[in-house]
């Protein structure tokens, strides 16, 4: 009966890394053309937020509430980067994680400006 059940364990095992074998994605399946498009997906991203920060309706806002609504604008442009990588064919599971990697980054790098001109104003600065 102990055989039985190790060969078992075993063998769910070996079809567990087999399949891991298959989902495997490399870096370097991505072309020239399809490293610059998302570069300027990137790019565009960082356009829109900067573009938002500007707005003088977030100057007036709290900054975490104004980091957290001028991200959700930009959005959509994130998306587009999602579209260049399901066109070549990348994992869901490695792009999402490649963009939630750039939106958290992005994020507290606008928290952390917005707070500064937070204070900046409240100390009378600006």
């Amino acid at each position: 009966m102990k055989k039985l059940f190790f060969l078992t364990i075993l063998l769910s095992a070996v079809t567990a890394f087999a399949d891991d074998a298959k989902n495997e994605w490399h870096n370097t399946v991505l072309t020239e053309a399809t490293m610059k498009k998302i570069q300027e997906a990137k790019y565009d991203y960082k356009k829109c937020v900067v573009d938002e920060m500007r707005k003088p309706a977030y100057q007036q806002m709290e900054s975490r509430r104004a980091t957290e609504d001028l991200i959700k604008q930009c959005e959509p442009t994130l998306a587009k980067m999602r579209e260049v990588y399901t066109e070549e064919n990348v994992p869901g599971v490695v792009a999402d994680r490649h963009l939630k990697q750039m939106r958290i980054q992005t994020t507290r790098t606008v928290l952390q400006e917005m707070m500064f001109a937070e204070a900046a104003r409240k100390a009378g600065q600006q």
